[in-house]
């Protein structure tokens, strides 16, 4: 069931709500990832909506609480485009890199990949498979190398091919933020020697409700995050969290995948998800 499907229907069979259909009401949204501020204010909107137009109304509200943010890619006009992928291990990071390659190449661009993630021998060799299915050239370093030195390594090859982009995965390990984040920093600082970075997109999972939020917010405050991709996601039940980090952190998502496969990618549509919420 979508995830304001119910409360349309209450609010369009009677006039008014017992208290007790208000604060199971507020679970609900809790429970869906909407965080307590953003269920705050739909709720204080939902108060003061009719019955003839409940669907609209709410639609309204929701989307005054997406970023107007551009959500289209951010490139380098006639230049080479380079990509930062990051995210926590366990969010679909490098299989989303796989996919917007995937999507890159079917727009008629040029596209090559760097297996940044090189203490996960699993995620290079996951890219080096997802190249080879979708003809796309993965440059990678031994296992356990300093993936500052294959970034740099992937932004001269790439530079030197003339491609229209670099799309760069990165490690994801959590365990230590700081040492994390400094290695962010020094991937970005070491290719843009070579190229301006023009995007660092971040992967949340759209399953992990409020932790998604967390991991928003660690890396916003360390690295430039122009844009979210989220992975996991049907775009309807226990897809608030998708609201809640426009509302709060004003990051455009970009990018969902629904699915394992190339094709279970598109553009974030806010229109489409603010439907499938709804009805």
């Amino acid at each position: 069931m979508a995830l304001f499907s119910k409360l349309i229907a209450k609010i369009k069979g009677e006039n008014s709500f017992a208290p007790t259909d208000w604060a199971e009401l507020e679970i609900e949204l809790l429970a869906s990832d909407l965080g307590p501020t953003l269920t705050r204010d739909l709720l204080e909107a939902a108060r003061r909506v009719k019955s003839e137009n409940a669907q609209e109304a709410l639609a309204q509200a929701l989307t005054s609480h997406l970023t107007q943010k551009s959500r289209l890619p951010i490139i380098n006009q006639g230049g080479l485009s380079v990509v930062l992928v990051v995210g926590v291990n366990g969010t679909g990071k490098t299989t989303s890199v796989a996919k917007l390659a995937e999507h890159i190449k079917a727009s008629g661009a040029s596209v090559v990949v760097a297996a940044g993630d090189t203490f996960r021998a699993a995620a290079v060799e996951q890219l080096q498979t997802w190249g080879t299915r979708i003809g796309v050239e993965v440059i990678s370093g031994k296992v356990n190398a300093d993936p500052a030195a294959v970034a740099f390594d992937a932004a001269q090859r790439a530079s030197a091919m003339n491609v229209d982009y670099l799309l760069i995965d990165t490690a994801g390990r959590l365990h230590n933020k700081r040492d994390l984040m400094n290695e962010l920093e020094k991937v970005k600082r070491v290719v843009e020697k070579i190229t301006p970075i023009c995007e660092v997109l971040l992967t949340i999972d759209a399953t992990t409700g409020q932790n998604g939020m967390a991991q928003a917010k660690i890396f916003s405050a360390s690295v430039d995050v122009t844009g979210i991709i989220l992975t996991k996601s049907d775009g309807s039940a226990k897809g608030g969290i998708a609201l809640a980090i426009e509302s709060e952190l004003d990051i455009p998502i970009k990018w969902i995948g629904t699915g394992e496969s190339t094709a279970d990618f598109e553009s974030f549509a806010p229109e489409s998800y603010i439907r499938g919420l709804l009805t």
